[in-house]
Formats: C-alpha cells, sequence, structure tokens
C-alpha cells in the first residue's frame, strides 16, 4: 500500500508535544500504517510545533485567541483540519474544551489521551489529585471523545503503581511513559481498520469491549 493510500491524520496539540512524538516515531518505524498529514496547534511557539518542523510536517497555528468565542474557534479548527482531510482526529495534550459541533463533525474519528484512569479525575492536576487520595494506582486512558469532559468510551487503560516517595512530577513522568505506549497502538489498531466506535460502543476486531482494555506498565501490548 503506498503511502498516499494509508489512513491519514491530524494531531492536535497545545504544548511540547511529547505524546505528538511518539506518534511520529511509531509512523517513522512502520507501527502506525499511517500518515501525519498536519499538526496543529492553538498555541504559538510550542515545542510541538518544532518536532513536526523537524519530522518534515505540515504544522500551523490556529490561535484560540484570535477568535471571539469557543464556537468561531472551534469553526475556524474544523476548517483548518479539513483542508487535510483526515480520517482520524488525535487529541494529543490539546488544552481546549470542544464544542458539541466539533465533536459531532468527527464523530468516531476523534480520540484522546487523558492522564488518570477514568472516570476518575477528570479535569486537570490529576497527579496531585491522586496522590492526596492516597490511590494505589493511577494511570492513563485512551478514549473517543464526546461532549462530556474527558468522557467517552474508554478504548484502553494503562495502570502503573503509586509509590510512596512519590511527588506529583515523579508520578507523571511514570504515567506519561505508558501514555507513549498505548496512544500509538490505539492509533495503530484505528488505521488498520481494527478499531471504530459504533453505537456509542468500541469495537475492537469486531468485538464489543464492554469494559477498556487493562494493561500493566510490563505488559505486551499487540503487535
Amino acid at each position: 500500500m503506498g503511502a498516499a493510500a494509508q489512513p491519514g491524520i491530524v494531531v492536535l496539540i497545545s504544548g511540547s508535544g511529547t505524546n505528538l512524538q511518539a506518534l511520529i516515531d511509531a509512523v517513522k518505524d512502520g507501527r502506525i500504517p499511517g500518515c501525519i498529514r498536519a499538526v496543529i496547534s492553538n498555541r504559538p511557539g510550542v515545542a510541538g510545533l518544532d518536532r513536526a518542523a523537524r519530522a518534515g510536517i505540515h504544522h500551523e497555528v490556529i490561535n484560540h485567541r484570535d477568535h471571539g468565542d469557543r464556537e468561531a474557534f472551534d469553526a475556524a479548527l474544523m476548517t483548518g483540519i479539513d483542508a487535510h482531510a483526515p480520517d482520524l482526529v488525535v487529541l494529543a495534550g490539546f488544552m481546549r474544551v470542544l464544542t458539541p459541533d466539533f465533536v459531532g463533525h468527527y464523530a468516531g474519528r476523534l480520540i484522546n489521551i487523558h492522564p488518570s484512569l477514568l472516570p476518575a479525575y477528570r479535569g486537570l492536576h490529576t497527579h496531585e489529585r491522586a496522590l492526596k487520595d492516597g490511590v494505589e494506582g493511577h494511570g492513563c486512558s485512551v478514549h473517543f471523545v464526546n461532549t462530556e469532559l474527558d468522557g467517552g468510551p474508554v478504548i484502553i487503560q494503562a495502570r502503573v503503581p503509586v509509590l510512596r516517595d512519590d511527588t506529583p512530577n515523579i508520578l507523571a513522568a511514570r504515567v506519561q511513559q505508558q501514555e507513549h505506549r498505548v496512544y500509538p497502538q490505539v492509533v495503530r489498531w484505528f488505521c488498520q481498520g481494527r478499531l471504530t466506535l459504533a453505537d456509542g460502543q468500541v469495537r475492537l476486531d469486531e468485538k464489543t469491549l464492554h469494559t477498556p482494555l487493562q494493561v500493566e506498565a510490563d505488559t505486551p501490548l499487540d503487535a
């Protein structure tokens, strides 16, 4: 299959782009049979744009501050995304609450990664909140996006232990290692045609996932 026939991906970022880099690496080494057609940031000058530039990927800024309200920004963002005709839109540290029109426009082809074991700790400061609660396990979740904040059907979760001497930064780094494992895996499944969203339910290899896949830090991932 030639590169032109590969599924197209647009990645949305707001910051340093470490998950973007994991996706770039996975495309480069063939783990993801797709093409990142564009990287779009809502903030100028962020490191993720430099990562895209180094990889030779089209990158641009659609600054939310240039638009009067959330609806106007999302409309501009949809126009920017649709110019690249993606099969999949990947939120990789994209720090914006999306409007229902945006979510509906990309229903079934819009995914996000969140640094907690959803539905626990939706929103911000997940690592601090987990440590404050004294939980034994923490992690990350990849999910299809719906109109609920950090909602939508969860595809996979990676769990890490919470250790006695953890700080928010130490715990975040441990979780981020797992983000860089599971996010490329989910994008791989989607590009292979193995992962879909049907009637609000996740389907992998034509089987409905009634609960998210669960992996530990040392769990081998499906090739």
